[in-house]
């Protein structure tokens, strides 16, 4: 090469380098350096393609980060046609606003099957109001919380979001109370102008010596009153999960990986299991013709073994136009009904359980064999039967604040619950509680809310925090088959990393002594070795039964 075209290479790589410490400089002191994309073309008219992509590369390494600019509520419909909340992450990055994600919120409903039409239509209008006050909520006070702040810091968005929300639980309360001393004076001022009726003399009857009094079978304790849910929380559990998608989305990694580290540190994380998915096969709803009323749903599980490519094709091939409709078991009078006409005592149900297990040693868990409040029979169940099988309770742990937060909550003694991401849950509660459940040797399942959305975030929550299933429903409608694709998608994305670890399922053997209330604080005994059947072992689809709770807590299809 002539001496001048040396010279010049030489005085055009010094120039680059002045090109890149004024780049530096302008990221640090936010200065622009003049006229960069003028130098940039007379230095180098011929520049090869990927110049800028270099440049591009070493720039960033200077940029701030990402942050929160702005939040967009608005009401949208669930898979089932009901208003729910879509909440949108806007981010400020390298000085320019941009969309990263949004999430939609699952609905869930309380209301009883037999319900009457006003109730259904109150509970309608209420769902309305709660959607359109989240929407308010989001668009106004989450906005101007949040902004500013990195979505890659979950514990403190939640943290804020926490407060937040107790803040509004605490007006609540308020205005509560100001309206029952209003009621209370109003009555008392009523009753002052109102005279007292006397009891007339001779009236009152005594019980007779010597009569007999008819002794009750021991009833189940009745039903524990349903939650009150505060009116637009679901903005609290739809904000905090839009910001963890934002948080995976501008560190460039899965939202499965994102929830994983956040639960755990990056040096531990070296493999990830797949939850196995709980597929519906028969579900047994109030529509049904038929007399049978133990089965709630009957679900398959695939063996630890195979992927899940091989059980959902077989699924779909084999079972068509085999799915039959049964109803559902309801207490009456301290029994469970289990036929129409037919009633058995909760110790005859427990025997019941042992002689199914033992004859269909492939049914593997069943979720709310007995009803939440019969704990005594919770106890007695897991003691006969929580080395065979899973029993998992899941109306038992809807509400995933208040299981982290009430240490004195009385959950049934069981192996696992269902934890579903619905209202004021927070993605830190999902990772606390899931620790906490970990620790003490329970398992964890994701389940759908009752209203299903198509946002598939559910399966990257289950990967991320470890869960052993996850419960989606069956192989139908768009809202439940995008989470079965998208299982499968981090299926093969893991294996190909090769940080696929194959699921290792024990059952749980209890103490023997009577246990009538087990908190989820307790720490159950180690599982029992070796104490799987020979059948899971093999190549097959598992039977998995779901006996119902009672008659007004249906899932539907």
């Amino acid at each position: 090469m002539e001496p001048g075209g040396r010279r010049r290479q030489q005085q055009q790589q010094r120039r680059l380098q002045e090109l890149r410490r004024e780049a530096a400089q302008y990221y640090q002191d936010h200065r622009v350096p003049q006229r960069m994309e003028e130098a940039l073309n007379a230095l180098f008219p011929q520049r090869p393609a990927d110049l800028y992509g270099e440049l591009a590369n070493y720039f960033s390494k200077f940029s701030k980060a990402p942050v929160i600019c702005k939040l967009v509520g608005r009401k949208v419909l669930d898979g089932v046609g009901q208003p729910t909340l879509e909440v949108e992450i806007y981010c400020t990055v390298k000085n320019y606003e941009k969309r990263i994600c949004s999430t939609v919120m699952s609905s869930h409903s309380q209301i009883p099957e037999n319900a009457l039409p006003e109730t259904t239509e109150a509970d309608e209008k209420e769902r309305n109001d709660s959607v359109n006050t989240a929407v308010e909520w989001v668009n106004e006070s989450l906005n101007m919380m949040l902004r500013g702040l990195k979505p890659t810091d979950q514990c403190k968005v939640d943290k804020i979001l926490g407060e937040y929300f107790t803040k509004k639980v605490e007006e609540k309360k308020e205005v509560q109370n100001q309206e029952e001393e209003e009621e209370e004076e109003a009555t008392l001022a009523l009753t002052s102008c109102t005279p007292s009726a006397t009891s007339l003399p001779g009236k009152k009857k005594s019980a007779k010596p010597g009569k007999k009094v008819a002794v009750a079978e021991r009833p189940i304790p009745p039903a524990e009153p349903a939650e009150s849910v505060l009116r637009g929380s679901v903005a609290i559990g739809g904000t905090s999960l839009a910001v963890a998608k934002a948080g995976a989305a501008v560190s460039h990694i899965p939202l499965y990986l994102h929830i994983a580290l956040l639960k755990c540190d990056q040096d531990s994380l070296k493999e990830m299991t797949l939850p196995l998915p709980m597929v519906t096969l028969l579900n047994c709803e109030k529509i049904s013709p038929a007399k049978l009323r133990l089965v709630k749903e009957v679900m398959l599980i695939p063996p630890v073994q195979l992927s899940l490519k091989q059980p959902s094709s077989q699924v779909a091939d084999s079972k068509k136009g085999r799915a039959r409709n049964t109803g559902k078991k309801a207490p009456l009078k301290g029994k469970y009904e289990i036929l129409t006409g037919t009633f058995k005592s909760p110790d005859e149900m427990v025997d019941m359980y042992v002689e199914l297990i033992n004859k269909f040693p492939f049914i593997i868990a069943l979720i709310d064999p007995l009803r939440k409040e019969d704990r005594q029979q919770w106890s007695n169940i897991c003691c006969a039967l929580g080395s065979k099988c899973y029993l998992i309770a899941e109306d038992a742990a809807t509400y995933i604040s208040k299981l982290k937060t009430d240490q004195n909550i009385n959950v049934p003694m069981c192996s696992g619950v269902v934890l579903k991401y619905i209202n004021e849950t927070k993605v830190s509660d999902l990772i606390e509680l899931t620790g906490l459940l970990d620790g003490q040797r329970h398992i964890t399942i994701l389940g759908s809310p009752d209203g299903e959305s198509s946002d598939d975030s559910l399966v990257d929550l289950a990967v991320g925090l470890g869960a052993r299933f996850i419960k989606l429903g069956g192989l139908s409608r768009g809202e439940r088959v995008t989470k079965y694709n998208r299982l499968l998608a981090i299926e093969e994305e893991l294996a190909k990393n090769r940080t696929l670890r194959e699921a290792n399922l024990e059952f749980i053997a209890f103490a023997e002594e009577s246990q009538p209330e087990k908190q989820l604080s307790d720490v159950l005994p180690p599982p029992k070795q070796d104490s799987l059947p020979p059948q899971l072992s093999q190549p097959a689809l598992q039977v998995h039964s779901l006996p119902a709770q009672h008659a007004d807590l249906g899932h539907p299809n």
